[in-house]
This record gives structure tokens, C-alpha cells and sequence, in this order.
């Protein structure tokens, strides 16, 4: 696995372009909260050409205030304003470590029960923009860390003594990208057309190379590569925590597990997002190219943005 960089400077524009947050109404445009109509969301995953079982699970999926009525004297309660607009977009990749027997279960277990904090959590959405982000961020890193209780109940339920996920989960309360990072799949964001890892591979070989012990070129042909130091059911979960502004003319977030990003470069990802027509285009075209290089393992992208017109006209 190549070594985590973090491409966070804005590209300029070029001679005869024009800066789209230069232009007042369309920096108000990337301002305003994307409504439902311009979210674009897509997942896939597949098991690659070497494996023959697929222990990635992924999940998308927006969070709405919703008025659930169980009785009425009213003749079109189906007229009434009952789901508001969303309070948040999630999205989750989950990647069942080295095709353990308990690899699958270990994904599975971890994305239902981190939904299922999400949607006992509300509360969290509700206060996000009247809190400290800390207190959010606790409250995000929690999930991960309830996740990792399951799953170890689950192991030890069962007699598995190797269970374990890694676990990314890309939380978007606009204009921000909340981000919690266990393992080493991966969350990507592009709100300036410059593609920013958020993430940082929790591995035995990034871990070397922050120590100053393994040179950062080394990382992908270095044996520990893949060896997780962090892990969501593993002997320890360390869950990292971060947030990202993703106001700007692309507005794009993507989440992988390392089944990609093995054969397809941060590079090459931010040149198929360049010219990309649409989520489900990009994932598959993606998954096509890691395919095409073998499909050592399973791969799992989600991708989810939001157009700066709806759909139906031309979006960027």
C-alpha cells in the first residue's frame, strides 16, 4: 500500500480560467446547502479476481427528521410535509480483515451496529451546529468504538479468536465531512477539484515510517504493508477523528477499501473524478481498473457529491 499523503492545497487556476469562488453568486452557491434533489450516491463492491468470498461491506445513507403519524381524523395525510430535509449523509466502508473465516461477520457486525447508534443518536445531528466540534467528535469516535465491542462480544460468543474490520465512516453535516478512520480503507474528499486524502492507513508500516525507522518509498513493497496496528474487533482500535470543510465547485467524498487503492494511485483517482459524469460511473470505472490489474482483493468504493445544479442540467 502507497504511503498516505495528504494533497490539501488548492489547484490554481490556470491562465484564462476564471476562480469559481471568485465569482460571488456561484461562492454563494457552494455556500448553500445542497438540497436532497442534487445529491448524487453510489456504492459497489465486489469480491476481485483472486478471493472467493467478500468480506467488505459498505453502507450510504442520509438521515432525515420524520413525522410518523399513527392515527388521524385527516383525509390527505399523504400531503403533509412528514420527512424534512436530511441532517446528515453517511457513508460507511467496512473491509473483514484477511480473509479470516470471521472477516465477513466482522464488517456485517460493525456497520449494522454503527447505523444503529446513528439512529438512536440523533440527538447529535440535532445539536451538531451548537456544540463544540470535540463533543461531536467524541460522539462520532464512540460509534466507532461501540462497533468495536460487538464485534468482540461476537467473537467471544462464538469462539472466533480472530474477528476483526477495518472501519471508515464518512459523515457529512453540511458544509462539513466528519471522518472516523479505523484500519487502513480509505476517505477521500475533492471540494477543490485537488483530490485530499482525509484518512491515514492505521498500519504496522505507516506506524514505521512516522517513527522515522521505514523510508516512506518503501511502504508498499514492505512485508507489514497490510498488517493493521489498529483494528475494529482486533487487539486494539484506535479510532482517529477528523474534519474537513467541503464547500467548493466538486464537493465530492469517497471512501474505498484497500482492494483499490493496491492497484489505482491517489493520482490516478483524482484524474477519473476530473472527468468524471457521475458517482456510478466513477466507482465503476474504478473498480474496472483495479479489476483490470488483478483484483488481488475485495473492493468496496462509495462515492456521494452533491451537483451545483439538479438533475437534468448540467452539473459539475
Amino acid at each position: 500500500m502507497k504511503l498516505s499523503s495528504l494533497f490539501s492545497s488548492a489547484r490554481s487556476p490556470q491562465a484564462g480560467e476564471t476562480d469559481p469562488a471568485s465569482e460571488p453568486a456561484v461562492a454563494a452557491q457552494y455556500e448553500a446547502k445542497p438540497d436532497d434533489s442534487q445529491l448524487d450516491l453510489f456504492g459497489l463492491t465486489h469480491p476481485g479476481k483472486v478471493r472467493t468470498q467478500n468480506q467488505d461491506h459498505f453502507l450510504i445513507c442520509t438521515v432525515h427528521p420524520q413525522v410518523v403519524i399513527h392515527g388521524t381524523s385527516l383525509p390527505d395525510v399523504q400531503r403533509l410535509p412528514l420527512r424534512g430535509q436530511r441532517m446528515a449523509t453517511l457513508m460507511l466502508v467496512a473491509d473483514g480483515v484477511g480473509g479470516q473465516a470471521g472477516g465477513d461477520e466482522a464488517s456485517r457486525v460493525a456497520t449494522e451496529t454503527v447505523t444503529e447508534y446513528v439512529a438512536s443518536t440523533l440527538r447529535c445531528y440535532h445539536a451538531a451546529r451548537g456544540v463544540h466540534d470535540e463533543e461531536f467528535l467524541e460522539a462520532l469516535s464512540a460509534a466507532a468504538l461501540k462497533a468495536h465491542e460487538a464485534v468482540s462480544l461476537e467473537a467471544a460468543t462464538h469462539g472466533e479468536a480472530r474477528m476483526a474490520t477495518t472501519l471508515t465512516l464518512g459523515m457529512v453535516v453540511y458544509p462539513w465531512l466528519y471522518v472516523v478512520q479505523v484500519g487502513d480503507s480509505r476517505a477521500y474528499c475533492c471540494p477543490d477539484r485537488t483530490l485530499m486524502q482525509v484518512t491515514r492507513d492505521q498500519t504496522v508500516a505507516q506506524d514505521l515510517v512516522d517513527q522515522g525507522i521505514l523510508p516512506a518509498e518503501r511502504v508498499s513493497s514492505s512485508p507489514y504493508s497490510h498488517v493493521l496496528s489498529s483494528a475494529i474487533g482486533g487487539s486494539a482500535a484506535t479510532p482517529a477523528v477528523s474534519r474537513v470543510d467541503i464547500r467548493g465547485p466538486t464537493r465530492l467524498v469517497l471512501l474505498c477499501s484497500d482492494g483499490l487503492t493496491k492497484h489505482v494511485s491517489n493520482e490516478e483517482i483524482e484524474q477519473h473524478i476530473a472527468r468524471m459524469e457521475s458517482c456510478e460511473q466513477l466507482c465503476r470505472t474504478l473498480l474496472d481498473l483495479a479489476l483490470e490489474r488483478g483484483g488481488t482483493d475485495n473492493i468496496t468504493i462509495v462515492a456521494g457529491r452533491a451537483r451545483t445544479s439538479k438533475p437534468g442540467a448540467s452539473a459539475q
